[in-house]
């Protein structure tokens, strides 16, 4: 089994280091790693030039404003040159313990149901760790709690799947941890999720959630679009949706404040 360690970064040079270097610490060495960057303009470089012969650095410029958008694209644009049989998720400014792999590795082998598989991180907070935990939503029909993009690990096939079927499109505040979440947890039900230690996800300023308030404008289109992502795929999944009134009601409020 070879990974395939997929990081995507745009200035993040300040936790680059440290990101490149967990991955190779890991205990498990069937991997490759490969960087997709949308043509930093901080330090990014010369942490790039360091590891050279480490990595495999691809460069693209953004094809949105959108920066779910752009990370889709570099995740899209890295899985082609990939050749590992099981694909790890990775931000830039997060990190792995030395361990994720070989775990991972035995969790794959002991079910091969499984093609996704979700860790609760550790989230970073200046100098605090503190362990990730998923709600008990009071709504049954909602989208559940969104494990990140760096606690997601996909097989191969299934993230072909992800990109064949159109998971990936449209939708410009939607993330792809969002979007794989559902797909799997909800929808195809393929997925385990380990408590295992494996994770570190680190809260910054600059993140794509950080810059969108509760209960703002850009708040409600975002959750009007997770309602349509939702249902179309249950749709076409042939699923009933069930969550309609949080729906029309979002909806109704979106359009009002457009």
């Amino acid at each position: 089994m070879k990974f395939s360690i997929l990081i995507t970064s745009f200035n993040k040079g300040k936790y680059l280091d440290e990101c490149i270097k967990s991955c190779l610490n890991q205990s498990e060495k069937n991997f490759e790693i490969i960087v997709c960057d949308n043509y930093s303009d901080d330090n990014s470089n010369s942490i790039f030039k360091k590891y050279e012969k480490n990595i495999n650095l691809i460069r693209k410029k953004k094809i949105s404003t959108s920066s779910p958008i752009n990370q889709i694209d570099l995740i899209k644009l890295g899985f082609e040159s990939s050749t590992g049989d099981v694909i790890c998720l990775l931000d830039a400014d997060d990190y792995f313990f030395p361990e994720k792999l070989n775990i991972l590795k035995k969790k794959f082998l002991e079910n091969d149901f499984y093609e996704v598989i979700f860790d609760l991180p550790l989230v970073k907070n200046l100098n605090s760790l503190k362990k990730f935990k998923l709600k008990n939503k009071k709504q049954k029909y909602i989208w559940p709690t969104i494990i990140n993009t760096s606690s997601i690990v996909l097989t191969r096939k299934f993230l072909n799947e992800c990109i064949e079927k159109g998971i990936f499109e449209k939708f410009d505040f939607l993330e792809v941890d969002f979007r794989i979440n559902v797909y799997a947890r909800c929808i195809k039900k393929n997925f385990k999720v380990i408590s295992e230690d494996v994770t570190v996800y680190r809260k910054v300023d600059d993140s794509i959630m950080v810059n969108i308030k509760k209960y703002s404008k850009k708040w409600w289109i975002k959750r009007k679009e997770a309602h349509e992502f939702m249902r179309n795929f249950f749709l076409k999944n042939q699923l009933v949706y069930e969550n309609k009134f949080d729906y029309y009601l979002t909806d109704k409020i979106s359009k009002f404040l457009l």
